[in-house]
């Protein structure tokens, strides 16, 4: 815009480098940083506010695991994740989500892995089916439209669907894996960062945003009350004031006679002298007053939050809550236990969920609405 100045940082009011995946390669390093859920990441922002010594064990509870915009499946393993989240590196497993179509034979998969496309599976399962690898596979093709994204594989009579899906997930890139290294600038240097690191770091940036703001907000404030104290000095006395801007000869004489006469400085007489003779006999004292009053009390609320940091941390944390409220929603990345990490208890929590298990060590929780719509019982 043929400004001569750019801004060298913008003042997000959340972490939004865990909320967007990140991949970058620059001066031999590279940085790969997973997404998470955007109200998970507000709760684990606003723990660590009120406890910064908060354990990682408390962080995983609150942010559960990656999430990602494309949904899909996370094979979940504690371990592969406390890892993670502890060191800023390691990797975990994505897979694609689908369903059987029983009436027409054919397995629909509805979300891949985040770091994969449609040509790359469509190539890679056209490779083996070209091999004879997949004879269990009549026909496969891309069924994405407005309604969503659908990839459909038509299988021959007798084939298990699971069964079909544990191998494509080790054969193609409907699963895969994806390796975090999280990397990135904190004071102009490169460092890896925990999960806990990301955070502490935007609180320290976010920190420093809200008192420069509330540095400006305070001087707007003062500028404004003070040029208000003028206003209501001249409704007090218009009469008087209309009389001298008259009889001066230029808007300079009339600024300098109202200093005179009412003790004004130069940027009070101005906003009264520049105000046209219909408002400034239409000044209500009234308004005035109570503008006055409200700018007094926020003066008296920005001070305090310059000066009281538990304050200052307050507003960090009601911001937070305010996005989570307006922009939050639920997980799109669903999460699946590994066979180490399955608890029966975990998922017969209540009468609305099926759990099936294959031979192949497959745990699939599908709602009962949708597992009666299958035709499956």
């Amino acid at each position: 815009d043929a400004t001569m100045k750019e801004p060298l940082l913008l003042p997000t009011t959340f972490p939004n480098i865990l909320v967007t995946p990140n991949m970058g390669i620059a001066v031999g390093m590279a940085s790969n940083i997973c997404s998470f859920n955007l109200s998970e990441i507000c709760d684990g922002t606003i723990a660590l506010l009120r406890k910064p010594n908060l354990s990682v064990e408390k962080m995983m509870e609150l942010v559960k695991a990656p999430d990602f915009s494309g949904g899909g499946i996370l094979i979940y393993d504690k371990a592969q994740l406390h890892q993670i989240y502890e060191t800023g590196s390691g990797s975990f497993r994505l897979r694609a989500r689908y369903v059987y179509d029983k009436e027409n034979n054919c397995i629909d998969i509805l979300e891949i892995p985040y770091s994969t496309t449609i040509e790359l599976i469509l190539n890679k399962i056209s490779e083996l089916v070209k091999e004879g690898k997949l004879k269990e596979i009549t026909d496969f093709r891309d069924e994405i439209d407005l309604s969503g994204f659908k990839l459909t594989l038509d299988l021959r009579k007798g084939v298990d669907p699971d069964a079909l899906m544990q191998k494509l997930f080790k054969m193609t890139p409907l699963q895969t894996s994806f390796s975090v290294n999280a990397i990135a600038l904190v004071k102009g240097r490169p460092r890896l960062l925990t999960l806990k690191d990301c955070i502490s770091n935007f609180v320290e940036h976010r920190h420093e945003v809200v008192i420069r703001r509330t540095k400006y907000e305070l001087r707007k404030a003062e500028e404004r009350a003070h040029i208000l104290e003028g206003l209501i000095i001249a409704s007090d006395n218009i009469d008087e004031v209309v009389r001298i801007i008259r009889a001066s000869k230029t808007p300079q004489d009339a600024q300098r006679n109202l200093e005179a006469r009412f003790n004004l400085d130069e940027l009070q007489s101005k906003a009264i002298v520049d105000m046209r003779l219909s408002q400034l006999t239409g000044l209500r004292q009234e308004d005035l007053h109570n503008e006055f009053d409200e700018l007094q009390a926020k003066i008296a609320y920005y001070n305090q939050i310059l000066t009281d940091d538990e304050l200052c941390r307050k507003v960090i944390k009601d911001e937070l809550i305010e996005v989570k409220e307006k922009y939050a929603d639920e997980r799109k990345t669903q999460i699946m236990p590994s066979a180490e990490e399955f608890n029966a208890e975990d998922f017969y929590a209540d009468d609305e969920v099926v759990v099936t298990i294959s031979h192949m060590g497959y745990i699939k929780r599908t709602p009962l609405a949708e597992f009666r719509a299958q035709g499956r019982g």
